[in-house]
């Protein structure tokens, strides 16, 4: 993780990569043409949104209800739930289920949770083969980075990077097009379904009253992992249930629009534990509900809207500062806007209170956002929280009363520019950037200006 100085220093650096916003600026323009003809299929957009706010509302104040149903109906269906804590009782759990079950190679769809809990590196340390299935997964696995968003995770990466990249991995051509690096990933992988014990998939919805989960996928990786597979594992944040399946009506055309511009996802499975007189053997169904930090998020009685989140990272591509310093730069799993909310809470405030402080508080984020989370009212409430918790430095201390005391001093405020211009330059220029050009206060102010011109 990094700290606040490795962050504005990896910002630095970031920015000036003239290569890297070129890549990034491409990939977003694309993505706001996509997103403007996929919202072309909703008669009335806002009130959809207003729908899916209102049943994220009312999913998070009963959150309690909701997993509580969800692991009776699993469990009703032959299924198992398992709940971590955190990190290291996820790992705990996993590590039983691969103890019992003598496995050795196991596949993995596309899932964040799985970044969060270190999933990959776990394993691998344990001694198995892992495979990303994922072909954005794949590819940031072969590169050894973390996922650059949440929903492309390779969306920092030029065709031609991927072919370099490919070339050197599995053999593919330097003048491959998309098409056939797609195809050279899936030959490649195709025969690991077959072998794996284990698949690990993540969930899209937890649905409550069925025990089923939802999955939504553009290239069927995510179907083929828990298919041939005797013992399917799904990871899952406590957050995303939903209370029926009636919901994915509204919920799966928003995530697919707001997620890549499609009118809906190329394959939408609805799973869960495989009847016992199946013929292709029943296996095992196992879902394991985490926290890590969502419950500390949820007694925010201000945030926990955040926890609405359906992870369709459209708050990304609108975020400038995202657009700017890239996914990599925040130094956590869950980056752009809605990272900057949760991870203080999820993850520590002591060492991510900057995340909220990254931000233009442009509102873009609010008005994409598919459930209306309040974004950027959250960052400033976020801030508000840290300076109440004593989360500031003594310079900020030290500034803040010095500016108290000017601003209720009428002689204070008085005071000749040159001393004032000196303050500021004390206090503020390292946060306003060696960039920017200080502003100067005017030489006489506006309560003297009035003075001398009525002749008081």
């Amino acid at each position: 993780m990094r700290t606040q100085e490795d962050f504005l220093s990896a910002s630095e650096a970031i920015v000036f990569d003239r290569n890297y916003r070129k890549k990034i600026n491409e990939n977003v323009s694309n993505y706001e043409i996509a997103l403007s003809e996929g919202l072309k299929q909703y008669a009335n957009l806002e009130l959809a949104r207003e729908r899916a706010a209102f049943l994220k509302w009312k999913i998070i104040e009963n959150l309690d209800k909701y997993l509580i149903d969800f692991e009776a109906s699993v469990i009703r269906r032959g299924g198992k739930v398992l709940w971590a804590v955190d990190v290291a009782s996820a790992q705990n759990e996993i590590q039983q289920i691969l103890n019992r079950t003598n496995a050795k190679t196991i596949v993995k769809s596309k899932t964040m949770v799985g970044e969060e809990i270190g999933l990959t590196n776990f394993l691998r340390e344990k001694g198995l083969h892992v495979y990303e299935t994922d072909l954005g997964e794949y590819i940031i696995d072969q590169a050894g980075e973390h996922p650059f968003h949440i929903v492309t995770p390779a969306m920092h990466k030029s065709r031609s990077d991927i072919a370099q990249l490919l070339n050197t991995k599995i053999g593919s051509s330097l003048d491959a097009d998309a098409s056939e690096l797609s195809n050279d990933v899936r030959n490649e992988l195709r025969d690991k379904f077959f072998k794996a014990d284990i698949g690990i998939t993540g969930a899209n919805f937890l649905i409550a009253d069925n025990g089923m989960i939802s999955i939504t996928e553009n290239e069927g990786n995510a179907r083929l992992a828990f298919s041939f597979t005797k013992t399917h594992i799904v990871i899952a944040g406590i957050e995303k249930i939903i209370p029926t399946l009636n919901d994915l009506d509204l919920l799966l055309p928003l995530l697919a629009t707001y997620g890549t511009g499609q009118k809906i996802t190329a394959y939408n499975s609805i799973v869960g534990p495989r009847n016992s007189d199946d013929d292709e053997n029943s296996g095992e169904f196992i879902v394991i509900l985490i926290d890590n930090g969502r419950t500390n998020l949820l007694a925010q009685a201000d945030q926990r809207q955040a926890l609405a989140c359906i992870k369709c990272g459209a708050c990304h591509n609108f975020c400038p500062v995202f657009k700017n310093i890239g996914g990599h730069t925040y130094g956590t799993v869950y980056t752009g806007p809605i990272g900057s909310v949760t991870t203080p809470y999820t993850n520590g405030i002591n060492e991510f209170k900057h995340l909220s402080f990254a931000s233009t508080l442009c509102g873009k984020c609010t008005d994409i956002c598919p459930v209306k989370i309040d974004l950027h009212n959250h960052l400033l409430r976020n801030r508000r929280d840290i300076i109440h918790s004593g989360n500031n430095t003594n310079g900020e201390k030290i500034m803040w009363f010095t500016w108290k005391k000017m601003m209720l001093n009428r002689k204070n405020l008085n005071q000749g520019a040159g001393v004032k211009n000196f303050m500021f330059k004390q206090f503020f220029k390292k946060a306003w950037g060696e960039r920017r050009e200080f502003p100067k206060l005017a030489d006489k102010s506006f309560n003297q200006l009035w003075r001398e011109k009525s002749g008081q």
